[in-house]
């Protein structure tokens, strides 16, 4: 065997550049560069300064928030830049406690009443990680490109759990679901000369780091595209190639797979032992247990579903024609729907506090945060940032709090 020179990549500098590779592949053009100026933000009014607190409390209670007139956006409670990378697809922002989290590099940990910074790491996300936080550990492929998986204290960012798989085993094993015994990774499987011909899907013990089961995928099935959940005992996922598939969670082994007749690759919900998914003009739901179809519910003609996903009890889902529905996940009875949203974009991704349902919307032009009545979909008031950045948004949900993000611009907002 000839010694190695200088000159010639190491088995982890190769893999670094194969996961940056991909990763570029996978979710195309980010947005890179410095982060944006702060600006006074559109239909909310003028924002306060990044890291600070206006006064919005009442009676000395720091979350007991003024609820704004109809129609009316509240004011942001503080605004902040967000490291600049390539956006998850889904995962992208987290709230884990009082922390919220931007997938980004570096990695922040910032105070979700005030804004301030608590904690940042450099090299601890590749990009477009999702953000997965169970048991209070939040989960990442370690950047390192080592093959292992790496586990965070949201309060601090330090380091409290690896897997120590090694990059023999695994090629840049990427978590797609977490519960309270696994962390699921897919993960490839690279030849002697780098190249990634197959891939398996995995568990990993998350108490001691080692590898519960692994099932070989089969040849041609991409390492990118899977949409995951853990429904109880069973792992649910679908590909970029039109499978619903279910595993048993425990040992692996697959339950049963079927075709559906569109690509879902962004968000399915599980919901007392259905599977609900969007499959082009339908809104399909299968029973976990055995794969039975047990209800469909059809758009309009030419228009297709978006991500469904399920809050306190209710399935929430919008179509490409702007149609937000409210439905019995059960059943599939649609219980109120929302057609009066042609100004505003797309609704995607959905939080709930209270009585009030937020959405964020897919483009920035017309849409932003949105909050509706979640007794009967009425739209309250719309938030937008200002910024004209032609980015999805998000929002999670923490206490009387919501965290939005927008490209790079991190705002908190009162649930109100």
């Amino acid at each position: 065997m000839s010694r190695r020179t200088g000159q010639e990549p190491t088995r982890r500098g190769m893999l670094r550049l194969a996961g940056m590779g991909l990763g570029l592949a996978a979710l195309g053009a980010g947005a890179w560069g410095c982060g944006p100026e702060e600006q006074p933000p559109g239909r909310g009014g003028s924002g306060p300064a990044p890291g600070t607190t206006p006064g919005t409390g009442t009676g000395g209670d720091a979350d007991a928030f003024t609820t704004p007139p109809p129609g009316t956006a509240p004011r942001p409670l503080w605004q902040a830049a967000s490291p600049a990378g390539i956006t998850s697809r889904l995962a992208a922002l987290a709230v884990a406690g009082d922390v919220v989290l931007v997938s980004g590099d570096p990695l922040i940990g910032r105070d979700l009443a005030t804004g301030k910074e608590r904690w940042r790491r450099a090299g601890v996300a590749v990009p477009g990680a999702d953000l997965l936080v169970s048991g209070g550990t939040l989960f990442l492929a370690s950047a390192e490109y080592d093959g292992d998986v790496v586990g965070l204290d949201p309060a601090t960012g330090r380091e409290t759990w690896r897997s120590r798989l090694g990059s023999d085993r695994f090629a840049q094993p990427r978590p797609i679901a977490v519960d309270d015994r696994h962390v699921y990774v897919l993960a490839g499987i690279l030849d002697e000369d780098f190249r990634t011909r197959t891939n398996v899907i995995a568990a990993i013990d998350t108490g001691s780091g080692k590898v519960a089961w692994q099932e070989r995928r089969d040849l041609g099935t991409e390492e990118w595209g899977i949409t995951a959940a853990v429904d109880g005992p069973h792992l649910v996922y679908t590909d970029y190639r039109k499978n619903l598939t279910v595993r048993d969670a425990a040992s692996g082994r697959q339950r049963w797979t079927k075709k559906i007749g569109d690509s879902n690759s962004r968000r399915l919900a599980v919901h007392d032992g259905l599977v609900i998914v969007a499959d082009g003009q339908r809104l399909r739901a299968f029973a976990v247990a055995d794969g039975t179809e047990r209800w469909s519910l059809k758009a309009e003609d030419f228009w297709r579903f978006r991500d469904p996903v399920v809050l306190d009890g209710v399935l929430y889902v919008s179509d490409s024609a702007h149609v937000l529905r409210a439905v019995d996940p059960v059943r599939g009875r649609e219980l109120w729907r929302n057609d009066q949203l042609l100004d505003v974009a797309v609704p995607w991704q959905y939080a709930k506090v209270g009585g009030t349902l937020y959405a964020a919307t897919e483009l920035d032009s017309k849409g932003g945060v949105l909050a509706l009545d979640a007794r009967d979909g009425r739209l309250r008031w719309t938030y937008n940032d200002g910024s004209k950045a032609l980015d999805k948004w998000y929002v999670v949900a923490s206490g009387k709090r919501l965290a939005a993000l927008h490209g790079t611009r991190l705002t908190a907002l009162p649930a109100v």
